[in-house]
């Protein structure tokens, strides 16, 4: 079995497989009377000839160390998720090694946070620390198949 740490997500570590979703140091512009700090387009919602649908994911909660057995991909879209509660949680992500998900990494996602993983990026399930959490997911719906799943040998993955 293979054990793995957390790491800090940082913009650069987790370039390779999409964006973080989190205020920039500065506003792009002030919005609605300058009462309202706009973070333009902070992502891409990739669509393939679909639609871009928003939906809300409610997850199970995970205990450390916690065991990855499973991840996924959607070839055909991007996959965005903000947490819609106070708590931090993990990402854990895969790059791609000839159609098959290669060494996972798991990311500590702060409070407040999101990623949007780009298309044919392999990932674990959502994974809420200590409670269950609601995500608000933006992604694809449309024609084609868009949802490969693999079971893995289980990575443990501690703090």
């Amino acid at each position: 079995m293979t054990t793995i740490r957390i790491e800090p997500i940082t913009a650069e570590a987790f370039a390779p497989f999409g964006d973080l979703l989190t205020p920039r140091a500065t506003p792009d512009r002030m919005i609605n009377a300058g009462r309202c700090e706009r973070h333009h387009a902070l992502a891409t919602v990739e669509r393939a000839g679909g639609e871009a649908i928003i939906s809300i994911f409610r997850s199970e909660a995970v205990s450390l160390p916690y065991d990855c057995t499973l991840l996924e991909r959607h070839p055909l879209g991007s996959q965005a998720f903000m947490p819609l509660g106070p708590d931090a949680w993990l990402s854990v992500v895969a790059p791609d090694e000839g159609g098959r998900p290669g060494a996972p990494r798991a990311f500590l996602v702060s409070a407040g946070m999101g990623v949007n993983l780009r298309a044919g990026v392999w990932h674990g399930v959502l994974t809420p620390l200590d409670r269950p959490a609601d995500f608000l997911v933006v992604d694809r719906e449309g024609e084609g198949v868009n949802l490969e799943e693999v079971t893995i040998a289980p990575v443990t993955i501690t703090p």
